[in-house]
């Protein structure tokens, strides 16, 4: 079991890295070329299963806003794509090596360019900050620590070793994964702000967004969650956050 142990803590050192824009020490198992490839391989299989909006106008806001983003941010050897989908749902993702999604519903709520960069600078910092890569990781680092904890439990009976593993997945939801996850959206949300303001957007509409996407929110009435539960940070707590790093934000906004 030691030795196991070992291998991870040797695994877990060589594979640290720094997150750009945020200088946060992060686990990355896997290598540069290999997130680009996958990234591909993802949105070529959504792009065959969602439909791709026919919206002339719609698309070119998306393009317009996505480039200027992309400009200012920081992915060597990047493709960036940007891809207005048909959906209804206010909804946007990032996938590795600059792949972006956006889905049509989002535009309400987003209304103008400055709204719809705060949605999309947010989602090219996630590909910035190698956020998929690192979610990878951990869920490997886990399993592994399992296997190596499984291997070491098989003289118990199969009660105590379900009580154990049930108690180890709970622990690593609750105590690892979701708080992780709030970190990375927060985080996102920072260097987002700074990509905004670099490309030309006011980073103020950032919050006005946010508020916005709250107030939708609270008229489609649905289920509030408790934090611990979610993957996200609530609302109110991302519009005290963007307000808290606004000024560092506003020093690299140069209105285009």
């Amino acid at each position: 079991m030691r030795a196991k142990l070992a291998l991870i803590v040797l695994a877990l050192v060589s594979a640290c890295a720094v997150v750009p824009g945020s200088g946060r020490m992060q686990l990355n198992l896997i290598s540069p070329g290999e997130e680009r490839r996958m990234g591909r391989q993802s949105f070529a299989e959504i792009k065959r299963r969602l439909t791709i909006s026919q919206d002339a106008n719609a698309t070119a806001m998306v393009q317009r806003v996505g480039e200027r983003i992309a400009q200012v941010a920081n992915l060597p050897n990047a493709n960036w794509e940007f891809v207005l989908f048909q959906n209804s749902e206010p909804n946007a993702f990032a996938l590795p090596g600059g792949k972006v999604g956006i889905y049509t519903g989002m535009l309400a709520i987003a209304k103008d360019d400055a709204g719809l960069a705060t949605v999309m600078a947010h989602e090219v910092a996630h590909a910035v900050a190698h956020h998929g890569a690192e979610r990878m990781s951990e869920q490997l680092l886990m399993e592994g620590i399992a296997v190596a904890l499984l291997s070491n439990l098989s003289d118990m009976d199969d009660k105590t070793r379900l009580l154990i593993f049930t108690a180890y997945g709970l622990g690593t939801t609750f105590g690892r994964v979701l708080p992780h996850s709030r970190l990375q959206e927060s985080e996102a949300d920072n260097i987002g702000l700074i990509y905004m303001a670099r490309a030309g957007y006011d980073p103020e509409q950032a919050v006005e967004f946010w508020k916005r996407f709250a107030e939708y929110k609270r008229q489609q009435g649905g289920t509030r969650r408790p934090v611990f539960l979610s993957t996200h940070p609530l609302d109110e707590q991302r519009i005290q956050n963007l307000k808290r790093h606004m000024p560092k934000a506003k020093l690299q906004y140069r209105p285009r």
